[in-house]
Formats: C-alpha cells, sequence, structure tokens
C-alpha cells in the first residue's frame, strides 16, 4: 500500500532521498554534476510531495515557481528497487494536481539526456520536449519539458 504527503523541504525524508537523488545523478553525469547541482537547492522548497510504501519513502518530487503562472518540477526521484511500480507517475500527478489548486497553468522542468528512464516517464505523462529555457539555455546534456495543465 501506498500514500503521498505533501510537505516542504525540511522532511527528513525527502532530505534523505534527494541525497540518494544526488549520488545517482553525479555517477551519471560525471564532471557535468557541479553545474547541475548549483541549481537543485532544496533550500525553501515549500511544495513537496513523499510517496510511502506501507511505512518507507519510496520516491520524491517537488515544484518552485518560475512566474506567476509557471511552475518547474525539481528533485523527482524513486528508489530504483521500487521503480515500475507507478509512482513516480502518481507523484508527477500531485505536484500538478498542487499546482492546479494553487493557479498555475503550466509546468516545465528539465532532466539529461543520460536519464532516459526520466525523459520517458515525462513523455507517458503528457509533457513535449520544448527548447531549454534558463540557465538550462545550450546545455547539450539537458532536455526541457512542458506542460500546460488543465482544470
Amino acid at each position: 500500500m501506498y500514500r503521498l504527503i505533501k510537505t516542504n523541504s525540511t522532511n527528513p525524508d525527502f532530505i534523505n532521498l534527494v541525497q540518494l537523488l544526488d549520488a545517482d545523478l553525479a555517477a551519471r553525469d560525471g564532471n557535468e554534476h557541479a553545474f547541475y547541482h548549483q541549481f537543485n537547492s532544496i533550500q525553501q522548497l515549500n511544495h513537496v510531495v513523499v510517496v510511502y510504501e506501507d511505512d518507507t519513502p519510496v520516491a520524491c518530487g517537488a515544484f518552485k515557481v518560475l512566474e506567476k503562472d509557471t511552475v518547474e518540477v525539481k528533485r523527482m526521484y524513486t528508489l530504483p528497487e521500487h521503480r515500475s511500480k507507478g509512482h513516480a507517475s502518481r507523484l508527477l500527478e500531485a505536484l500538478e494536481q498542487w499546482a492546479r489548486e494553487e493557479n498555475y497553468t503550466i509546468v516545465v522542468l528539465e532532466t539529461g539526456k543520460r536519464q532516459p528512464e526520466a525523459i520517458e516517464l515525462y513523455k507517458k505523462n503528457g509533457y513535449s520536449i520544448i527548447p531549454n529555457y534558463g540557465q538550462y539555455i545550450g546545455i547539450e546534456n539537458s532536455v526541457c519539458f512542458q506542460k500546460k495543465l488543465t482544470a
């Protein structure tokens, strides 16, 4: 059985999952990890969702406000042994619903070309590839996505 909780970036389960995410990304991105890491602070994230299977935290994600109508999904991660169970899609759906509740209409995100499972997750959930935005403009390894939220 699984459950999702809404929280913020002070949640210890979120912090632990993000440390595992950062270790995974460091292994995948190698020398490029420092560039990405500077944009992934979890300080003051007020929109965090943690997924629990029984009482074990198995996945996390968050969003931060980019513009008056746009949020950016950040820090999506599922423990490897809990993948392919639908947790990431449920998590993404929960983040989108929370953004809708707060009247945001656009969700954007960035992932890396070395994360093919993430790219497939976002495509499967209705995200479209867009030109790289913000700090990701010109970054070869980055893939940016967008989804317009409907009521």
